[in-house]
């Protein structure tokens, strides 16, 4: 019988709601929210599930246990009883990272040299033998959250943050990461049929993850390494089989994507980008001023990020910007739905029109809002 234990899918702030969403939607219903992620109870193998399919998420960690712990030699203490040899291969190599908030230790570095030392000295004592360990993290990772005197020490499945989809080869300059894109759209009302339409595209991660989410693509196919291939219990015929039966779920895109940019370097970056997904035949990129962005008649979503002015002096620069952009919408876009998604609440009032959502979102550590906007359609006017 395969062992089950806590599942813990970490996320950026404010992607919860959205993650927990996207976890419901994949069948799992026994899921509780927390501000900065989903838990649920489940195999690795549910673990090797969620980490191909995720979009928002940034790891998927897998509870190895949980004590009281109200100083290093409990942690040792506690750590050194777990029987790690059921997951770890003893001519193996394992990493350790941790979140540490306890009185007791002023550097988590002292904390993860600890549980080392413990699990090195399970091994030892047992076998007189013990897997490496250091500071390289392509194989097994070990994760402590350690606050007060509660220790949970968890697999983490995915290695690598699976919050990079691994197809952005060319990130270009202020990127959005692939997780806050997929989280971006799928709070937007895009049905991913009709057009969406994303002027200022910069390296096309928009543009990219909306067409992946159409064609119901599993964002873990551009990856091959992941830190529970290197668990004991991971079966590697599973893993295959998940990946040829997703494969065999991607479908075509119904919804025609237009992304433009006014730099031909930006373009030229999303367009490799696209083919590295995957997804370049079903986006159409211009190179364009947003002000000609090129809008059917059909109606969407139109969206754009613009910059939020960050360094001194710049924000007077973008009030024109976010002005336009205004305009842009009410003079193009009737009928559509229009986002704005800015780190600058004051340049986004410039924009001029009445917004019916402010959800909130965070850009690394800058706090951002997605703008929403409903664009009623009156008489088109020519373009």
């Amino acid at each position: 019988m395969e062992k089950k234990a806590n599942i813990f899918v970490i996320c950026a702030p404010e992607i919860s709601p959205i993650l927990h969403e996207e976890i419901k939607a994949l069948g799992y219903t026994q899921t509780k929210e927390h501000r900065l992620g989903v838990q649920l109870f489940g195999t690795l193998v549910d673990c090797m599930y969620l980490n191909l399919q995720l979009r928002t998420a940034n790891k998927v960690l897998w509870e190895v246990s949980k004590f009281y712990a109200a100083n290093p030699e409990q942690l040792y203490n506690k750590a050194i009883n777990i029987p790690w040899e059921e997951e770890l291969d003893i001519d193996g190599y394992f990493n350790i990272d941790s979140f540490v908030k306890n009185d007791t230790i002023t550097d988590s570095r002292f904390a993860n040299l600890k549980l080392k030392d413990a699990i090195v000295d399970r091994f030892m004592n047992a076998h007189q033998k013990r897997p490496d360990s250091g500071p390289e993290k392509d194989k097994v990772r070990i994760y402590m959250h350690w606050v007060e005197t509660e220790c949970i020490l968890y697999y983490d499945t995915s290695g690598a943050v699976i919050a990079k989809h691994g197809y952005r080869k060319i990130p270009g300059t202020a990127p959005m990461l692939e997780s806050l894109a997929a989280a971006v759209i799928m709070a937007s009302k895009w049905d991913q049929k009709s057009p969406f339409i994303n002027p200022m595209c910069g390296s096309g991660t928009l543009a990219i993850e909306a067409a992946l989410l159409a064609t119901n693509t599993a964002p873990g196919l551009f990856r091959d390494n992941f830190g529970f291939m290197y668990l004991s219990s991971f079966n590697e015929e599973r893993w295959n089989e998940m990946c040829e039966r997703a494969q065999k779920q991607i479908k075509p895109c119904e919804a025609n994507i237009y992304a433009s940019d006014i730099s031909e370097e930006a373009i030229k970056n999303a367009r490799f980008n696209a083919e590295e997904a995957r997804m370049n035949k079903y986006i159409a990129f211009t190179v364009s001023d947003f002000r000609d962005a090129n809008i059917p008649e059909e109606p969407g979503i139109i969206i754009l990020n613009p910059e939020y002015g960050e360094r001194l002096g710049e924000e007077d620069e973008l009030i024109e910007i976010y002005k336009e952009i205004g305009d842009l919408f009410k003079k193009k876009c009737q009928g559509y739905t229009g986002y704005v998604f800015t780190g600058n609440r004051e340049l986004g009032k410039n924009i001029g029109l009445r917004t019916k959502r402010k959800i909130p979102f965070y850009n690394g550590s800058i706090e951002c809002r997605l703008l929403e906007y409903e664009l009623y359609r009156g008489t088109r006017k020519e373009k």
